[in-house]
């Protein structure tokens, strides 16, 4: 690689540096304003009607019944969902949208937007500001949420809250499997899997959030 453009790509990294911190300032400042939230997963094309779209909604609504904010990755599918149950019930529907190769509009239900750049920022804010996770079905970006929530509270990184898979007809495989393969080999201890609850009904998922949360600090067991 010649000189300049050595040059040229350090340049680069640099400015990506300050593109960073925009965003990491701008989420602390807009999202320390919505707390105490939960924030909702799922996969993005889960359809109007169908029944975890159905499900997702609920909690939505239940949970801003309840005194909390709802956040979600602002898209279509669980997130558009969980917004929508949130908005209508009179909440605050927040969206923390990601730029795409594949543009992703946010959805019609939000009274907060903001757009990132990077995973790592936007996954930051999930963590930071939310006092439950929920998981609903999902794609790789679901587990991706899924299991970054669940290492870093095994590792201590953050304090315990609730993660809760609903749907237990869509996650027992992978349960059967972390029990059969994970702790089955030693790789985790058998109290990992209590690091996470299950759920089948929106109000299973929201009783799990308020049993360990109260409204205006972080969920602790």
């Amino acid at each position: 690689m010649k000189k300049k453009q050595i040059d040229d790509f350090t340049m680069e990294d640099n400015w990506r540096i300050f593109r960073i911190m925009a965003e990491f300032v701008e989420g602390f400042e807009e999202m320390a304003k919505v707390t105490p939230a939960v924030s909702i997963f799922g996969a993005a094309r889960e359809k109007p009607g169908e029944k975890y779209y159905k499900i997702a909604s609920e909690i939505g609504a239940k949970l801003v019944r309840k005194g909390f904010s709802v956040i979600t990755g602002g898209g279509p599918g669980m997130m558009e969902a969980g917004n929508k149950g949130a908005f209508e019930s009179g909440g605050k529907s927040i969206g923390l949208n990601i730029e795409l190769p594949h543009e992703q509009k946010p959805n019609p239900y939000l009274t907060k937007t903001m757009n990132f750049r990077y995973f790592f920022a936007r996954k930051v804010m999930f963590v930071k500001y939310a006092t439950a996770f929920i998981i609903m079905p999902g794609g790789f970006g679901t587990i991706d949420e899924l299991f970054e929530s669940i290492t870093l509270i095994q590792t201590k990184k953050i304090n315990e809250f609730p993660v809760i898979l609903v749907g237990t007809e869509y996650w027992q495989g992978l349960l059967d499997w972390l029990k059969k393969e994970m702790l089955g080999r030693g790789y985790i201890d058998a109290s990992d899997l209590d690091l996470f609850l299950t759920a089948d009904t929106a109000d299973e998922a929201v009783a799990h959030v308020v049993k360990y949360c109260k409204v205006g600090i972080h969920c602790k067991k």
